[in-house]
C-alpha cells in the first residue's frame, strides 16, 4: 500500500507547421504525419516506498507540475507508465474539480465522492473539513466568490480529510497565508509518521529538506539529480546562479556529506577556519561561546567589487543565520589579481546543540545570481554542545530573564505579592 512507480515516462506535444496540417494528416493519413513531436520530458525514472517522502525540484517550466499530472492521471504520457498502490490523495491545481457556481459544501461533496468517499462518510467528515478549512458562513457560498487562499484551503481539508496512502502535493498550498501552511504541513507530517508516501513540490526549500527523505531535480524534462534534500538543494542553488563561464562540481567529503562549489573561479576560498576566545581553531563550542569565523580569500581576476558572505545551516541544511559584506557597507572596490584578503567574522555562537555547516559565497552584490565567483556549501562543519548552561530544546539559544507575579489567594496568605526573579 501506498507506492509510486514511474518508468520511463516521457510526454510530448504534436506541433504543425500550418494551421491545415492538422487536417490535413486526419484526411489522409496514408500520406504520411505532417507533425513533429515537441518533447517537454522523457525518460523520467524513480519510485517511492510505502512511507517514503519525496520532494520535487526545479525552475519554472522544467516538467515538474506535467509529472504530477501524468502520476494522477489527468494527462497521458507518451512513453513509459506509471504505478500506484493505495488510496490517492491530490492537489494539483488550486481548485481543479471545483464547480464555480456550487458552494463550498457541495464541492465538498461533489469532489469527496469523486476521491472515492461515501455520502454518508462525508456527511460525518463535514464538521471537521469545516473546522480546519475555517472559512466560516463561505462554505455556503458559491465558489465563484471566494478568494485563492480561502480556494486552497477547502481543497486541502476536502483532499486530506481522510489519511490517505498517498499524498500527491503542487504548489497550490504557497498561495495560502503563513498561519494555514503551518497547520497544513503540520498535517502533512502526522500522515508521513502514520505511514502515508508523500509527493510534493514546492520551491520551499525549509519544506523540502524537513519533510523529504530524497529530492528530485528536474531539468528540461529530466532527472538531473536525484540524492538527499541537502545534497540536491545545493545544486539546484547553483543552477541559478548565472551559468555564463561558470561550472558546478559536487565531490563526497569523509563523512559521506556531498559538497557543492559553484562560480567563475575569479575568486576563491583557499582556506576557512572557526575560532575559540583563544583564537585556535575548534571543531566543538560550547553553547553562546564567542567564535571567529575566519576566511582567506586569493583573487584570480581583477574584481572591480568583492563581496563576501556566508550562511550558517542546521544538519538538514536549513539557514540559521547569514549576512554578507555588502549587507554590512563593507564591499572590496579594484580588487587586483593575486591579492590574498583575510576577513574576520566575531559572533556568539548562540545556537542550540547540533551539528552545523558554514556555506560561503564571493559575489559582486548581495546575492549570488550576479557575477557568482565561487559559492561553496560545506565549507567548514562544526558541533555545538550545552556545557554550561540550563538544559532547553530549539535551534537557537535565546535565554530569558524571568519576572513572575504572585498575587496572594486569601487575605492572610503570604505576602499580598511575591515577585520572583531568575
Amino acid at each position: 500500500m501506498g507506492s509510486i512507480h514511474v518508468s520511463n515516462l516521457g510526454k510530448a506535444y504534436k506541433q504543425y507547421p500550418t494551421r491545415w496540417s492538422r487536417l490535413l494528416e486526419w484526411m489522409l493519413p496514408s500520406a504520411g504525419p505532417r507533425h513533429v513531436l515537441k518533447w517537454v520530458m522523457q525518460n523520467v525514472n524513480f519510485r517511492l516506498q510505502q512511507g517514503e517522502a519525496v520532494g520535487i525540484i526545479g525552475m519554472n517550466g522544467a516538467g515538474k507540475s506535467t509529472l504530477l499530472k501524468m502520476i494522477v492521471g489527468t494527462t497521458q504520457p507518451t512513453t513509459g507508465s506509471v504505478g500506484i498502490s493505495g488510496r490517492v490523495a491530490a492537489l494539483l491545481e488550486l481548485g481543479m474539480g471545483f464547480h464555480p457556481d456550487f458552494s463550498g459544501r457541495q464541492n465538498v461533496f461533489m469532489s469527496g465522492q469523486l476521491m472515492g468517499i461515501g455520502v454518508d462518510e462525508l456527511n460525518r467528515l463535514m464538521p471537521e473539513i469545516e473546522a480546519f478549512a475555517e472559512i466560516g458562513d463561505y462554505i455556503d457560498q458559491p465558489v465563484r466568490t471566494y478568494s485563492s487562499g480561502m480556494q486552497m484551503r477547502l481543497a486541502f481539508s476536502v483532499a486530506t480529510a481522510l489519511r490517505p496512502d498517498v499524498l500527491i502535493v503542487d504548489e497550490a498550498l504557497s498561495v495560502g497565508d503563513a498561519y494555514f501552511q503551518h497547520k497544513s504541513f503540520e498535517r502533512i507530517r502526522a500522515f508521513r509518521q502514520a505511514g502515508t508516501t508523500l509527493l510534493i513540490v514546492s520551491h520551499d526549500k525549509a519544506a523540502i529538506q524537513s519533510i523529504c527523505d530524497r529530492a528530485l531535480l528536474l531539468d528540461g524534462g529530466r532527472v538531473v539529480k536525484e540524492g538527499a534534500p541537502e545534497e540536491v538543494m545545493d545544486y539546484y542553488n547553483a543552477l541559478l546562479a548565472q551559468r555564463e563561464n561558470q561550472k558546478v562540481t559536487q565531490a563526497t567529503l569523509a563523512d559521506g556529506k556531498v559538497q557543492t562549489v559553484s562560480g567563475t573561479g575569479e575568486a576563491g576560498v583557499i582556506r576557512i577556519g572557526l575560532l575559540n576566545a583563544r583564537g585556535e581553531p575548534a571543531e566543538v563550542f560550547d553553547v553562546g561561546a564567542p567564535a571567529t569565523l575566519e576566511v582567506v580569500v586569493r583573487a584570480h581576476a581583477v574584481i572591480p567589487r568583492l563581496v563576501l558572505g556566508y550562511m550558517i545551516k542546521d544538519r538538514l541544511g536549513q539557514p540559521m543565520y547569514g549576512t554578507n559584506t555588502d549587507l554590512k557597507k563593507l564591499p572590496l572596490l579594484d580588487v587586483q589579481p593575486g591579492e590574498t584578503l583575510t576577513y574576520r567574522f566575531d559572533f556568539p555562537l548562540n545556537l542550540g546543540p547540533g551539528s552545523y555547516s558554514i556555506a560561503t559565497a564571493l559575489a559582486s552584490t548581495e546575492t549570488h545570481l550576479v557575477n557568482n565567483y565561487e559559492w561553496r556549501d560545506l565549507a567548514l562543519v562544526f558541533s555545538v554542545a550545552n556545557l554550561s548552561h540550563a538544559p532547553f530544546v530549539g535551534c537557537s539559544w535565546i535565554d530569558p530573564q524571568i519576572h513572575i507575579a504572585r498575587p496572594a489567594l486569601h487575605s492572610g496568605q503570604a505576602p499580598a505579592a511575591a515577585l520572583l526573579k531568575v
